[in-house]
C-alpha cells in the first residue's frame, strides 16, 4: 500500500533582514543596500525524511523552532520547500489555527458554513452534516447567536467540530487538543482514534511528550531543524526525556535548600523537584469555590491552582503548566500558558498566577497536580513540582474510566409498545 505521506529531504531556508530595512524605493536609494540585503540565512528544516502509513499516528516532538510547525505547513501545502520534496495522497484535514477566518459579526451558523467550505466541503455537504457538527460542539442553544458573543471555549469548540466533520484520510494537528472541558477533550481524542481506525494517516504536533507516547505509533524527535530520533514513540519519547533531563541538571545548582509544601511534603531537588531555579516556585495552592484550601473535592467542583513565584533576575516569557495525574503516572489533563497563548512576559521579583477550572469532571479516587514554570522555548524547566500536591476526588458512581461527566439517561417506547407495568 503507497504511505499516505511521504517526506523526502525536505529543507526550508528562512531570511532575517535588517529592522529597518528600506520599504519604499526612495528609502532604498538614501540608506543604500546593506540594510535591503538580508543579515543572515538559517534553515528551519534540513534534510527531513520520513513516510507515515494509512492508519498510523506519528507524533513531531522538540523545543520551540525546532521546525515542528514549519513541517506541518509545508505537508499540508503552506509555502515552497527550498529542498525536497512533500508527496500526499488523501483528502486534508488540518488542526492547526482554529477559528482563523472567523468573522465575530455573524453567526456561528453563517460562521460554520464559510469554515466549512474554506475547509473543502461543498455548501451541500455542510448543510448534510450541519446537525451533527452542532451537536458535536454542544452549541445547539447558541448557533444563531453572534460570534462575539461566544467565550473562547466555545469559539474553539466550533472550529474543532467544522474540522472533523471533513472526513480526512491525511489529518494534521498542530497543539490543539486542550479544548474545552476535559470530557470534550476526550470526545476530541475518541474522533481522532475513529480516524485512525478507518486508515486516516495522523501527524500530531505536540509539546507534551506524555500525549505522545500515550497515542502515537511513532515519534519523530526535531533539533535544529533535523531528525534526531525517529521511531517507535515510547523509546524516542524515552530519548527526549532523557536529553531534557540531562539539559536541566546541567543549569541546576549543586545544592538547593529542602522546601515543605502546604500539605507538609518535602520537596527535594532531582526528587520531586526539578529545574534550574532561576525562577523558583515559592507556593502553590488548591483553592476550591470559596478560596479556601482544598485538598479534596467533590466531583464537578471548581478548582482554583495558584502558583507564587520568585525570579531573583528578569526571566523573559517563561511558560506555566498544569497537569492532573494518577499515581501511576498516567496524565488525565494538561495545560500551559503556551498551550492557550496567555502571554507571560518579563518576570522579576516575585508575584502569583493561576488557572482556574470552571468544574473538574473527574471519577472518584486519588490523584496529584503536577505543576512547572519553564524556559520559554521548553528547552528546560526553571522549577517542577512532581506528585507533591495530593487531591482527592470524591464521586458517587456514575460509571468507569477517568472521566465522570454530568449525564442523564432517558427512555421511551413507541405507543405499539407500551412499557409492562408491574402488577
Amino acid at each position: 500500500m503507497v504511505p499516505r505521506i511521504i517526506v523526502d529531504g525536505l529543507g526550508k531556508r528562512f531570511r532575517r533582514y535588517h529592522p529597518e530595512r528600506p520599504n519604499t524605493f526612495t528609502e532604498l536609494l538614501l540608506s543604500g543596500l546593506r540594510r535591503w540585503r538580508p543579515e543572515e540565512e538559517f534553515w528551519a528544516l534540513r534534510e527531513v525524511s520520513f513516510q507515515i502509513s494509512a492508519g498510523r499516528m506519528v507524533g513531531v516532538i522538540g523545543a520551540n523552532g525546532a521546525g515542528k510547525s514549519t513541517l506541518l505547513s509545508l505537508i499540508g501545502g503552506v509555502g515552497r520547500a527550498d529542498e525536497g520534496r512533500v508527496t500526499t495522497h488523501g483528502r486534508f484535514g488540518a488542526l492547526l489555527d482554529l477559528g482563523a477566518g472567523f468573522h465575530p459579526d455573524l453567526t456561528g451558523r453563517e460562521n460554520l458554513y464559510i469554515s466549512g467550505v474554506i475547509s473543502g466541503l461543498t455548501r451541500q455537504e455542510v448543510a448534510d452534516r450541519f446537525d451533527e457538527i452542532v451537536a458535536f460542539a454542544e452549541l445547539e442553544a447558541f448557533i444563531d447567536n453572534p460570534l462575539r458573543t461566544y467565550s473562547t471555549g466555545m469559539q474553539m469548540r466550533l472550529a474543532f467540530a467544522v474540522a472533523i466533520h471533513i472526513e480526512p484520510e491525511i489529518l494534521l494537528i498542530d497543539e490543539v487538543l486542550a479544548v474545552g472541558d476535559i470530557a470534550f477533550q476526550q470526545k476530541c481524542l475518541d474522533r481522532i482514534m475513529q480516524f485512525r481506525e478507518k486508515g486516516c494517516a495522523v501527524l500530531l504536533v505536540s509539546h507534551d511528550p506524555g500525549l505522545v507516547a500515550q497515542l502515537c505509533d511513532e515519534a519523530i524527535w526535531l533539533q535544529h531543524g533535523r531528525i534526531v530520533a525517529n521511531g517507535p514513540a515510547e523509546l524516542v519519547v524515552d530519548e527526549y526525556k532523557a536529553a531534557m533531563d540531562a539539559e536541566t541538571k546541567r543549569r541546576t545548582p549543586a545544592s538547593a535548600p529542602v522546601l515543605r509544601t502546604t500539605g507538609g511534603a518535602e520537596l527535594r531537588l532531582n526528587e520531586n523537584r526539578f529545574g534550574s531555579l532561576e525562577v523558583e516556585l515559592t507556593g502553590v495552592a488548591l483553592l476550591d469555590e470559596q478560596g479556601e484550601p482544598a485538598v479534596e473535592l467533590e466531583n464537578g467542583r471548581p478548582l482554583q491552582i495558584r502558583l507564587n513565584y520568585r525570579a531573583k533576575s528578569p526571566v523573559a516569557a517563561p511558560i506555566f503548566g498544569v497537569s492532573i495525574s494518577r499515581e501511576d503516572g498516567f496524565v488525565c489533563y494538561d495545560t500551559s500558558t503556551d498551550m492557550v497563548n496567555f502571554a507571560v512576559t518579563t518576570l522579576q521579583g516575585e508575584g502569583a498566577i493561576s488557572l482556574h477550572l470552571d468544574r473538574l469532571d473527574l471519577a472518584g479516587g486519588a490523584y496529584f497536580v503536577d505543576v512547572g514554570v519553564y524556559e520559554g522555548e521548553w528547552a528546560y524547566a526553571y522549577d517542577y513540582h512532581w506528585h507533591a500536591y495530593p487531591l482527592l476526588i470524591n464521586a458517587a458512581g456514575g460509571g468507569q474510566g477517568v472521566l465522570l461527566p454530568p449525564q442523564e439517561w432517558s427512555w421511551s417506547e413507541s405507543a405499539a409498545s407500551p412499557r409492562s407495568m408491574a402488577p
